[in-house]
């Protein structure tokens, strides 16, 4: 039996995946800011331990991991789900809407990180998930905040695999496209309080569909959900794991960009290193 260890559990991605790890056989600590809506949401169960956990809280993060391995033992699996998004353009982001968001896409992830790896350290095994996006491998306008914490967390998992590959520990961040969650919600996207008029061709049209698509989306989350058994049952799991076609098709789309930008700029781009002739 593992133990899981999944923030914002109590609704999309986090509740599902839990369902799937209890039908699974497997313990799972549910976190959530009201622990009465992880346990609205899946039940009473022996295997399930649901803890209140403010993610933008590092103390509250080790009080729950503290109470996950006082109850089961050990953490086997971390998922850092908790977040939510930020709809507008770079410019209309306020200071204020920025730190906010980054507090818990970002800064979250890390607390409940550090919270979580000295138990994994410990076992010398274990499995850190982290969940990004699509937009984290490539960006979209309206999109560019939200985005970049996501971007933050791809090269913290990137730097992270290689930092506790020799303890035993496993990490993969994992790139969701878009799915039929709420995710496009009020409950779980915020929008700039400014709008500015002359991105009305960029960001107003992501805007117009963002609205359009919403509950229409591509991605089916109990796939997404079944996925992540697929992928902690893996012996060697993957660094990166898309899910969804539409990701896929974006990750696909950009490299091809990336290898025909660098093959054009390559010879500009490499005279930059130092010569004797230079000197």
């Amino acid at each position: 039996m593992r133990v899981w260890f999944i923030t914002g559990a109590s609704r999309g991605f986090g509740a599902l995946i839990a369902e799937a790890a209890l039908k699974a056989g497997d313990a799972v600590v549910a976190t959530a800011r009201d622990p009465n809506t992880v346990t609205a949401r899946l039940g009473q169960h022996d295997r399930l331990l649901a803890t209140r956990l403010d993610v933008t809280s590092e103390a509250e993060a080790h009080e729950a991991a503290g109470q996950a391995v006082k109850k089961f033992g050990r953490i086997d699996i971390l998922v850092n789900n908790a977040g939510y998004g930020l709809l507008g353009a770079i410019e209309e982001a306020s200071a204020a809407e920025t730190a906010k968001l980054f507090n818990t896409n970002v800064f979250g992830v890390l607390g409940v990180t550090r919270a979580v790896l000295p138990h994994m350290r410990r076992q010398r095994s274990g499995h850190v998930i982290n969940i990004s996006s699509v937009g984290g491998y490539t960006g979209y306008p309206g999109w560019g905040v939200y985005g970049a914490t996501k971007f933050a967390v791809e090269g913290i998992s990137e730097a992270l695999s290689a930092e506790v590959a020799p303890l035993g520990i496993k990490v993969t961040v994992v790139e969701p496209g878009f799915f039929r969650t709420d995710f496009l919600d009020e409950t779980s996207l915020a929008r700039t309080a400014q709008h500015i008029d002359d991105y009305r061709e960029s960001v107003g049209n992501t805007r117009a569909h963002a609205a359009d698509v919403n509950h229409g989306q591509r991605g089916d989350p109990r796939k997404l959900a079944s996925a992540f058994i697929a992928l902690v049952n893996a012996k060697n799991p993957p660094l990166r794991l898309p899910l969804g076609s539409d990701t896929v098709e974006r990750i696909e789309a950009k490299n091809a960009f990336v290898a025909r930008e660098l093959a054009e700029w390559r010879t500009l781009a490499t005279s930059t290193d130092f010569t004797e002739e230079a000197a």
